[in-house]
């Protein structure tokens, strides 16, 4: 774990209409803005977009973990159950070690605010010395599932040899075993 590391964190949008100008991406933005309001360490975003393409998917997710270094990769949006929803297969086709635990959690969270939370298939998995979470592509949905796993964020990243990620514990306590609550 390096504590005076700058943490890379990629920022991946998966959707057709974002990535070709049909509408504004609201997933990534998303994202960034509950980062920016949970991580107290300092960090750096790399945003990038792509269509609902598995191979695309799987290039990017590549390219931001092992080219860009990120310790956290999030994904939002292609975890549906539609034809072209193929974020998390995209994710287990370029990830070692699956998270199941991520997903689980997230759908069950989610399952209190709308019932059609048992259609997303979001996941989470390891590839290298990066973790990668696939989240919905609804902003408010994006919210919900990070409160319900980023306490397990910072530990996991240190787990994989990754910076030191710290966060405001009025909104999320970070667990590390061992270590007294503020």
């Amino acid at each position: 774990m390096a504590k005076d590391r700058t943490a890379r964190i990629g920022i991946l949008t998966v959707s057709d209409r974002a990535s070709s100008g049909v509408y504004e991406d609201r997933g990534g933005p998303a994202i960034r803005t509950y980062l920016e309001g949970v991580l107290t360490s300092p960090w750096e975003g790399i945003s990038r977009m792509v269509p609902d393409e598995q191979a695309t998917i799987a290039e990017a997710l590549i390219e931001l973990c092992d080219q860009a270094g990120c310790c956290l990769v999030i994904t939002t949006g292609g975890t549906g159950p539609a034809l072209r929803d193929v974020t998390p297969e995209a994710t287990e086709a370029v990830c070692t070690k699956m998270m199941p635990g991520f997903g689980e959690l997230m759908r069950q969270v989610s399952l209190t605010h709308v019932p059609t939370a048992i259609l997303s298939r979001q996941t989470a998995g390891i590839r290298g010395g990066s973790l990668v979470i696939n989240l919905p592509g609804q902003p408010k949905a994006i919210a919900e599932c990070l409160d319900a796993v980023f306490a397990a964020v910072p530990l996991c990243i240190d787990l994989i040899g990754g910076p030191y990620l710290t966060t405001d514990e009025r909104r999320i306590v970070a667990f590390r075993p061992g270590q007294k609550p503020a």
